[in-house]
């Protein structure tokens, strides 16, 4: 080697040393501590219990006297041990909600635990749960509506002082507060300390946002503040559990005010020229209320509604605040114990074992061939290291090498968003058979981005990044197989007689018997829809063709074909009147009418009744639920028979599930279905199904 390849040499190795290739600069609005802090609890609950909870209401009137407030068995442990043990980083509280009642002794107001029997009036429902979550260490936030419809003086600014002081008093007697939730509920009917009368405020002034926000940054500087419009947390735009697919974390955040929702289509995508760091938050229930109601105990999610929550939400760069309400005994009710402990299981299998981690990896381009910015930095498991390109290189990919052909059927990654969000555009691709197949074309990541796929035997895996805002930056890429849910199948036959046969995973074998005989694997194996016009007992199970793990089996029993079914008379003309043959208990007839009310059906020929049955509207509030009824029958449309039926559903206002009725054998082409009064004497009727039983 010639002494002045050496001189050059060292001079070059200095040179390096002493010019490192220096990190991305931040592109576009970034993140702050406390919201990067946020991010990383992914999953947290929401708490609904007060006075709406005693009353089955939702909104409460502010009218509610205070000692109707006593729950039984209240155990904040309890509910703190289920949070913890079911993966969830935090516990949010509603303190107060719109009718004012407050579950803190507060100095400002006599509508409070203080003046109710629970705990002898000396409880503290907050410092109970803030202990709790202590114990089990666990975030603490709370919510306190804006909107009292039981303070005289809320649509004054008296009660602007009032709101404040109670604020304060969250914010200082309980320790650190994670986040403060104020929602858009402002204004309307209220009792308003006897006023009982419609209060309207003005949504863009009247809380004097700006000034209230302060309160919570000098209080508790470390929580972010969420609303419609943030400043620090943006609400997803819907509440049934999904943000969209392309979720940017950014918004224009001075274009969007609390509690005015006009650019909902916004809140739901984010924008990727926004100008401020604003994530979105997906509140869900569990239920399909916020409060408990006794006639959802047959209502909670169940497993598969929930993995595609968490999968729509956590898994498309949004937070995860699932609402649990709590029962009047004060628990978290043994239904919702057992279905998020079902999601809790199945989500430490989904992500059991990281099949990326510790294997070969190379990248197109590596940020001035540095190794503080190597491809391995995005599969070492730790989020302060990444993966990044020079800044003129936007397409680039990662290999992964698995070593030898392997299965997966999911794809996670995340992005160094201290840096900022910057992936437009992606793609997954798998190895198969030496030959490259795309498996996913996505868009965003942000903080992170979970794909569920289906399962692929591969021995790479690319990840490709076709378009970015600068150059991209990865922290994470992890690789999962993630065992089949083997929840048992849905069946169903809609009016033209199709069965459809549902499996929660594609990827399933399905076996079918249509005779009432018990199906095995050398049944009849579901390929695709069929036709079944008589009546029939099917029943199905799904089976891991892997494994041959099987699921316990669904029956489903189907009477005559609905195919020549009519309502008639002025229902028929209803736009949704098919909904209660279509065999969908998802859809519903909802109609307004004045009770007693009739629904008249023509079978399309004569056939032997011997029963019906009902099913109410399964929607939120099981809006116009028939209690008591009559049933008659005909067999030209005009002279009827009856009633061969009559009574009242027992106990139908608490559970709403499917009313069978039978009675003595006789043959009928036209029914008439009386309700003679519903739930609440609400002037409506749902149904959901309506089905007859033949001899």
């Amino acid at each position: 080697m010639k002494p002045s390849y050496l001189i050059l040499l060292t001079l070059s190795v200095l040179f390096s040393a002493c010019n490192p290739t220096l990190a991305p600069e931040p592109f576009g609005a970034i993140p702050s501590k406390r919201q990067l802090e946020w991010h990383e609890l992914e999953f947290y609950a929401f708490v609904h219990f007060n006075m709406n909870t005693f009353t089955n209401m939702e909104w409460g009137m502010g009218s509610e006297k205070p000692e109707w407030f006593n729950p039984t068995e209240l155990d904040t442990r309890q509910w703190a041990k289920v949070f913890k043990e079911a993966g969830m980083k935090g516990v949010i509280l509603t303190a107060k909600h719109h009718d004012g009642f407050c579950l803190w002794p507060s100095n400002y107001t006599e509508h409070s635990v203080k003046n109710s029997p629970w705990r002898d009036g000396k409880g503290d429902l907050v410092r109970e749960l803030a202990d709790a979550c202590k114990e089990y260490g666990l975030k603490f936030g709370v919510y306190l509506s804006p909107w009292d419809r039981n303070h005289a003086e809320y649509g004054r600014p008296e009660y602007i002082t009032y709101y404040r002081n109670q604020l304060r008093e969250l914010l200082t007697n309980y320790g650190d507060i994670f986040e403060v939730w104020f929602d858009g509920a402002n204004g309307g009917t209220g009792w308003y300390g006897g006023a009982n009368e419609e209060r309207r405020i003005n949504r863009e002034t009247y809380y004097d946002w700006e000034n209230t926000f302060k309160i919570v940054r000098e209080l508790q500087p470390s929580a972010v503040i969420f609303s419609d419009a943030g400043p620090d947390i943006r609400w997803v735009g819907n509440e049934q559990g999904w943000a969209r697919p392309t979720n940017w974390s950014l918004l224009k955040r001075e274009d969007f005010l609390p509690g005015v929702v006009e650019d909902i289509e916004h809140l739901r995508s984010g924008q990727e020229d926004g100008t401020h760091w604003l994530p979105a938050e997906v509140d869900v229930s569990i239920r399909p209320g916020w409060y408990y109601h006794p006639s959802e105990d047959h209502q909670v999610k169940t497993l598969p509604e929930l993995l595609d929550i968490f999968y729509n939400s956590v898994g498309r760069n949004a937070s995860l605040l699932l609402n649990f309400p709590i029962d009047k005994r004060g628990l978290v009710h043994e239904k919702e114990v057992e279905q998020v402990m079902k999601l809790a299981n199945t989500l430490k299998k989904d992500f059991g074992e990281d099949l990326a981690a510790k294997k070969p990896i190379i990248a197109s381009n590596v940020r001035g061939n540095s190794k503080k910015f190597m491809a391995k930095n995005a599969i070492d498991e730790n989020p302060e290291t990444y993966w990044a390109t020079n800044d003129d290189v936007i397409q680039c990919s990662l290999t992964i090498d698995l070593g030898q052909p392997t299965k997966f059927n999911r794809f996670l990654a995340q992005e160094y968003i201290r840096l900022g969000q910057r992936v437009k555009k992606f793609r997954v691709e798998a190895m198969v058979s030496n030959q490259w197949q795309t498996v996913a074309e996505e868009t965003t990541i942000g903080y992170k981005r979970i794909l569920r796929l289906p399962t692929v035997t591969a021995t790479q895996v690319r990840f490709t990044v076709e378009d970015a805002k600068a150059c991209p930056i990865i922290s994470n890429i992890q690789i999962f197989n993630a065992p089949k849910v083997l929840e048992p199948p849905i069946i169903s036959r809609n009016q033209d007689n199709i069965i459809k046969i549902k499996s929660f995973d594609n990827n399933l074998d399905i076996y079918y018997t249509t005779d009432n005989s018990q199906p095995s694997t050398s049944s009849e194996k579901y390929e695709k829809d069929f036709v079944l016009n008589r009546k029939a007992v099917v029943k199905a199970f799904v089976m891991n063709p892997v494994t041959g793990d099987k699921s316990t089996v669904t029956t489903q029993i189907f009477d005559v074909p609905k195919t020549n079914w009519k309502l008639f008379g002025e229902i028929g003309k209803h736009p949704q009147a098919s909904a209660i043959f279509d065999g969908n208990l998802n859809t519903s007839l909802i109609f307004s009418t004045t009770v007693p009310a009739e629904i008249k059906i023509d079978l399309g020929e004569i056939v032997q009744l011997s029963g019906f049955s009902y099913m109410p509207n399964q929607g939120r509030g099981n809006k116009g639920t028939i209690v008591e009824y009559e049933f008659y029958v005909s067999v030209n449309g005009k002279t009827w028979s009856g009633p061969v039926a009559g009574g009242e559903f027992s106990n139908i206002k608490n559970n709403p599930v499917l009313q069978t009725v039978t009675f003595s054998s006789i043959p009928a082409r036209y029914l008439k279905f009386k309700a003679l009064s519903t739930v609440n004497d609400q002037q409506y009727i749902g149904i959901a199904e309506l089905d007859v039983i033949t001899t």
